[in-house]
């Protein structure tokens, strides 16, 4: 088993890392909401008062921050970890961020001869606490190898998705398609339920044809339709709409740097957008069926 630093504990750095401490590794936990830190320790964690002190002569660093922003302060600030850790720590950032940032904390690290890689994750917070992430890993193959002794414990589908900032750009692409597919999905049931149609039985019908995908099969956006689904529990919890569009912000920001054709996923944005500001950030991405009202 290895000795792991977990860096940021909310909705999905807490179960993810929880998990780690199942799977037997010594785990230290860091995070500025004491009350996140005390339930990890209460599932048989360590803690620490600092990042670097979490750090500190382990084998793996696991990251799960807000935005690029915060990845760069950990990692590259003066007092950052790439000044903190040993050669021989791997370095993991799962946090959703920007592929530069990803490329700038890699090119840094490698500076030092530290291995790092972006390893974003997919399957929200139902996934997380289960251990069945899909996890997309960007950076050396030989640092991969090593991760993936590590990402077993939190996930089931673990990718090499190419050099540093690979693991990020399919993540916004794989996110940018959810968004469309959200979409779609929640407009064709719509569709069907004003023109008289059950959702329950127009769902069925789709996921025996041509129309079958993701949300349909696990995640049905219509209310009453699936029990587990967060739109059956006035959609919450889940993937907040916020952070969807956080996501979507991501994919376009890298379709301007490549010149790349996105139409449908600027208009899930937009739609997104829209729907936060009406106040609904908070809820679950599903939740845009109800934009889709008379």
């Amino acid at each position: 088993m290895s000795k792991v630093a977990f860096i940021g504990l909310g909705n999905m750095g807490g179960p993810m890392a929880a998990n780690l401490v199942k799977s037997g590794h010594q785990v230290c936990v860091f995070d500025l909401v004491p009350a996140a830190v005390k339930q990890l320790v209460d599932a048989g964690a360590t803690s620490a008062a600092s990042a670097n002190a979490a750090a500190a002569d382990v084998d793996f660093v696991i990251t799960m921050l807000p935005a690029g922003k915060h990845v760069e302060m950990v990692y590259l600030g003066d007092d950052g970890l790439l000044n903190n850790v040993g050669p021989n720590t791997v370095l993991l950032d799962s946090s959703t961020i920007d592929a530069a940032t990803a490329r700038k904390v890699a090119a840094a690290a490698n500076e030092k001869g530290i291995a790092v890689m972006d390893t974003p994750v997919s399957g929200g917070v139902a996934a997380a606490a289960a251990g069945t992430l899909a996890f997309m890993c960007g950076g050396s193959a030989e640092s991969f190898a090593k991760a993936k002794l590590i990402l077993e414990g939190m996930g089931k589908n673990i990718f090499h998705a190419g050099d540093h900032g690979s693991g990020q750009v399919a993540k916004i692409c794989n996110n940018m398609l959810l968004s469309v597919l959200m979409v779609g999905t929640s407009e064709a049931l719509k569709l069907g339920v004003d023109n008289g149609m059950d959702p329950a039985k127009l769902s069925e019908i789709m996921l025996a044809s041509s129309g079958r995908n993701w949300s349909l099969e696990v995640y049905n956006p219509y209310p009453g339709v699936m029990p587990t689904a967060p739109a059956s529990n006035d959609y919450k919890p889940g993937f907040m709409v916020d952070l969807m569009c956080k996501d979507l912000g991501l994919a376009m920001e890298t379709a301007v740097h490549t010149k790349s054709s996105t139409p449908m996923g600027a208009l899930a944005r937009s739609l997104y957008s829209a729907h936060a500001a009406n106040g609904n950030g908070q809820r679950d991405f599903s939740s845009i069926l109800e934009m889709l009202g008379k």
